[in-house]
């Protein structure tokens, strides 16, 4: 099959790879039908996160049809169309038991395109496959089910539950990249007073009030505002840079809550000479996929709207011009790539 192989900082490529295989008796082997780049991808390509090796076929987020599966894999069979979620699980330590699986420690966890072969392939070895995919309903167009892999659960799980949105609140989104405008859009579910989206990129803005923002500002006077007035009951770091971190401690209010989604590849300050009398919560975390049930049928229904979020198609041959698109997503105007099995 061919692939998108890491090479090292700075270097991938389409290559032939050999076939996955069945490892272990609860593994599936999926052909994979849509697939897309996460912003995790580029921080591997940059080279920040050393335990990726060279050699490993990258990508967590697909959709696609079971070919092959293990003995001891009974929830799905070939021919099942399924979403394979981000995070694998192993279903039986006690972090999968508290539905955290993000952190299992029975094999789990971020593996797909980290510590083993990931998804941006023609084929992928799926480990755990009756906890780690979920089926796929044939009405459901790939392109809303690959974004049920990570982007959606991790702007409820991580952004939204996190940072306990609750009927009422003034809600600031800073960064609104993919997984920011999915917070957006999730957290309209539950009845804010006002949504704010902050980003850099004008075009990122617009689309953010497209997608239900009351306001979709450049970080200015309404930042001020916000930090000098009652602030924002829920502040949600959705751009993984210190400076957007630091801005979501200056307008979050007193008692509220920060929930940080970004994923970091420097350190931040944390101004606890200003933070320490303000009783705010701080929280972080790695997606657990737990939601995607509940979201895929909210999807399903007609009460998530999500397909503005792909704004560009590729066949899968094509995935070095498609990271090439996506790395330069404030002047190409990508969001999130799809990209269709040929």
């Amino acid at each position: 099959m061919r692939a998108l192989v890491y090479q090292g900082p700075g270097k991938i490529s389409w290559d032939a790879v050999p076939d996955p295989v069945i490892e272990e008796a609860t593994d599936a082997v999926v052909r994979v039908e849509t697939t897309t780049i996460c912003g995790s991808d580029l921080r591997i390509l940059a080279g920040e996160l050393p335990e990726v090796k060279p050699g490993t076929v990258l990508g967590h987020e697909a959709v696609g049809e079971v070919v092959e599966t293990g003995p001891e894999v009974h929830a799905v069979r070939p021919g099942s169309q399924v979403i394979i979620s981000c995070v694998s699980a192993c279903g039986h330590c006690t972090f999968c038991h508290e539905n955290a699986y993000g952190q299992c420690r029975g094999g789990g966890g971020w593996i797909l395109g980290n510590r083993i072969n990931g998804t941006q392939a023609e084929f992928v070895r799926v480990p755990f496959a009756d906890q780690s995919t979920h089926r796929w309903p044939d009405a459901l167009p790939s392109d809303d089910a690959v974004l049920l892999a990570e982007v959606l659960p991790t702007a409820y799980e991580v952004g939204v539950r996190n940072g306990h949105v609750s009927p009422g609140d003034t809600v600031a989104v800073v960064g609104a990249g993919p997984i920011g405008l999915a917070t957006v859009i999730v957290a309209r579910l539950y009845s804010p007073r006002r949504t704010i989206a902050v980003d850099l990129s004008p075009s990122r803005l617009e689309t953010a009030a497209r997608l239900g923002a009351d306001a979709a500002e450049l970080p200015g006077r309404l930042i001020s505002d916000l930090a000098d007035g009652p602030g924002a009951d829920v502040a949600i770091e959705a751009a993984g840079a210190p400076e957007s971190f630091v801005l979501c401690t200056r307008i979050v209010r007193p008692g509220g809550h920060i929930a940080n989604i970004g994923m970091h590849g420097k350190p931040a300050t944390l101004h606890l000479e200003a933070l320490w009398h303000k009783n705010v919560t701080i929280s972080t975390g790695q997606v657990d996929t737990f939601s995607t049930p509940w979201l895929l049928d909210l999807v399903a229904s007609g009460r998530l709207h999500i397909s503005q979020l792909i704004t560009h198609t590729f066949g899968l041959g094509q995935i070095e011009e498609a990271y090439d698109v996506f790395s330069q997503g404030v002047d190409s105007g990508a969001l999130k790539v799809a990209l269709h099995r040929e």
